[in-house]
């Protein structure tokens, strides 16, 4: 029972006590002062009647008397005796139904005194009267009365408890935020609330708040010293751009997994003569012209949902950028505010640009060299020229023909799931992940998501894929009770139809959502962080867990995940390939861990190829592997 109700039931128990006890006091003392007023009635009467019988002397006219006086009425019981004791008279009225409930009168049970005179002849003793006189009235008007106190009791009783009703409201409502910071503590989330009026309260809250500041700042210093090794393993340390090791890791990733895109643009970027820059402008100068060159460029591809930009070499930077439609358009803009920056500068400073398409399962070293082949050509050319190489593949159909495409896959019921083991320490299947594969035009054979999934994006349909792919792996736990885990695109979040159509499949199964994990992409996720906390949410109600893949870039900053409440992070291959051999990149994988793991994160590693990474990775604590060490 919780503290409220305790409080409540308690107030409720003390008002009973306090005015069923002053109500049956009231109604006790009011029923024994009755009986005495009535008693002493009776002996009034009696004396004042003997008084009167005593005049004659005559026992048949006293008789006769007290006949006619109990006609009058007012009267239960008369009664008159000789001098011997022996009744000459006695008369009792009958009972006469009234207002007062008969339960009452028996509660009540008014029975006083019945008064005694001595009826005297003269100098002698005639007689003896006894005289009852009826409580009829009496109960009337008792009862008249303890309706009256029971109304006024109970109104001051229901003013009491409205009283109680307000003060407690007011109690409620600081423990109300404080329940509510306790909860968000154990989902990870850390808010500090406002402090009450209540001296015991407010000690609570300052306590609470306190608490709260101090995770805070630990985890803050935890993610700084993440940053900190994500810069020592990932980052150009002049320009702050990915290094050449982690841009081509980032790029074999592209090209080689199926969820990522299926094409895109690669542009290399050169700044031209940049030892006669050195010479000319000084050391400081140049590193200062490479940083603002970096900065430019960042800000020209910044408004694409991804992308990554690394340098190469001294003078070279690159550029990805999935699923542009056009070269030109990204190289030109580059270019043109290269030009602006540098409009101006003396000594002159110039660069060229070379961009290619790429595509999925493309090798890399043909890539890069048609790249450099184009880049050499730019520079034939003169400063600031751009060369353009679109002779790689492209998607032969319209969005239209796709749309229709990708609804008669969908339609057609042969959807499938493909299953790739994530193991613990141990070597135990901790889930299946599992894309899904679909069958493209007309065909039975199961088609990549690279192949298809950058078109469901451009035509919306990623959130009917999606369901499509929770409902089969619902299927699938249900048959062989395996946890498995499916990837919702970040563009799907913004589905108004999704979460309820996802709420929908897991009550429907419901039984198999707790075997289910659902993957979002790291950077599309916490763009939406409203959006994925809903999703948490209705996950979480319904026993299905919710964390991010492809992670690792964007987690410098705690707070996200923990509003987030997520249940399991996912660390891409580009932040632990080659850790075994990197002690920079063994240090940012491990700081990473810890953090995530301090938040109560499980963390798992992605796309693991080597053995020597995986033992690095089990040393650094994850909970987890997939990829082809996994398989092996």
């Amino acid at each position: 029972m919780s503290l409220i109700r305790q409080i409540w039931l308690l107030l409720l128990l003390t008002l009973i006590l306090a005015f069923g006890g002053a109500f049956g006091l009231s109604l006790v003392s009011a029923r024994a002062s009755l009986s005495t007023q009535i008693g002493q009635q009776n002996q009034n009467s009696a004396l004042s009647l003997a008084q009167i019988l005593g005049q004659d002397g005559r026992l048949t006219v006293m008789a006769a008397t007290l006949d006619r006086q109990f006609q009058l009425g007012g009267y239960a019981r008369l009664r008159l005796l000789d001098a011997q004791g022996l009744p000459v008279l006695e008369r009792a009225a009958a009972p006469v139904a009234d207002s007062v409930p008969a339960w009452f009168a028996r509660w009540v049970d008014l029975d006083p005194l019945p008064g005694r005179a001595e009826v005297m002849a003269g100098p002698q003793r005639a007689g003896m009267l006894e005289v009852q006189s009826s409580t009829r009235f009496a109960l009337q008007e008792f009862w008249a009365v303890s309706q009256r106190s029971l109304a006024a009791m109970l109104a001051l009783g229901a003013l009491m408890g409205a009283v109680g009703w307000t003060v407690l409201r007011r109690l409620r409502q600081p423990l109300a935020r404080t329940v509510e910071q306790a909860q968000a503590i154990t989902e990870r989330r850390f808010v500090t609330v406002s402090e009450p009026d209540v001296p015991e309260l407010r000690q609570l809250t300052r306590a609470m708040n306190a608490m709260v500041e101090r995770l805070r700042t630990l985890f803050d210093e935890q993610a700084g010293q993440v940053e900190h090794w994500r810069r020592q393993a990932h980052a150009d340390p002049m320009t702050g751009v990915s290094n050449r090791a982690h841009f081509m890791t980032r790029l074999k990733l592209m090209l080689q997994s199926e969820e990522h895109a299926a094409g895109g643009a690669l542009l290399l970027v050169r700044v031209g003569d940049l030892q006669g820059l050195n010479r000319r402008l000084g050391r400081q100068r140049t590193d200062d012209l490479l940083r603002e060159t970096a900065h430019t460029i960042l800000d020209s591809v910044g408004g694409a949902s991804v992308f990554e930009v690394g340098r190469l070499n001294g003078s070279d930077f690159a550029i990805v950028l999935p699923e542009v439609s056009s070269l030109r358009e990204p190289a030109m803009d580059v270019v043109s505010r290269l030009r602006s920056l540098w409009r101006g500068q003396l000594p002159p400073v110039s660069a060229v640009i070379g961009a290619v398409r790429w595509w999925h399962g493309a090798p890399m070293s043909a890539l890069l060299g048609a790249a450099d082949h184009a880049l050499a050509r730019a520079e034939a050319r003169g400063p600031f020229a751009v060369e353009l190489d679109d002779s790689g593949g492209a998607l032969a159909l319209g969005e239209d023909a796709w749309r229709q495409v990708l609804r008669d896959a969908l339609s057609a019921g042969q959807a499938a799931l493909a299953e790739f083991p994530l193991i613990d320490m141990n070597a135990a299947v901790v889930h299946l992940e599992c894309p899904l594969r679909l069958p493209l035009h007309g065909s039975t054979a199961p088609t990549p998501a690279a192949e298809w999934l950058p078109m469901a994006k451009r035509t919306q349909l990623t959130a009917q894929v999606d369901l499509v792919a929770v409902e089969l792996a619902l299927k699938a736990i249900a048959r062989d009770n395996m946890s498995r885990a499916v990837n919702l695109s970040p563009r799907s979040l913004q589905d108004s139809q999704l979460i309820p159509r996802l709420r929908t499949l897991l009550e429907t199964h419901s039984a198999s959502a707790p075997g289910l994990w659902l993957e979002v992409d790291e950077q599309g996720a916490l763009n939406q962080l409203p959006l994925l906390r809903e999703l948490v949410g209705m996950a979480h109600a319904r026993s299905a867990r919710v964390g991010l893949e492809h992670a690792g870039h964007h987690l410098s900053d705690p707070s996200a995940l923990l509003e987030a409440g997520l249940d399991f992070v996912k660390l891409d291959a580009s932040v632990t390939e080659g850790m075994a051999h990197d002690e920079a990149l063994g240090q940012h994988a491990d700081a990473l861990v810890r953090m995530l793991h301090g938040i109560g994160l499980k963390v798992y590693a992605e796309g693991v190829a080597s053995a020597d990474d995986a033992a690095a990775l089990w040393r650094a604590g994850v909970d987890g592997i997939t990829g082809p060490a996994a398989r092996r």
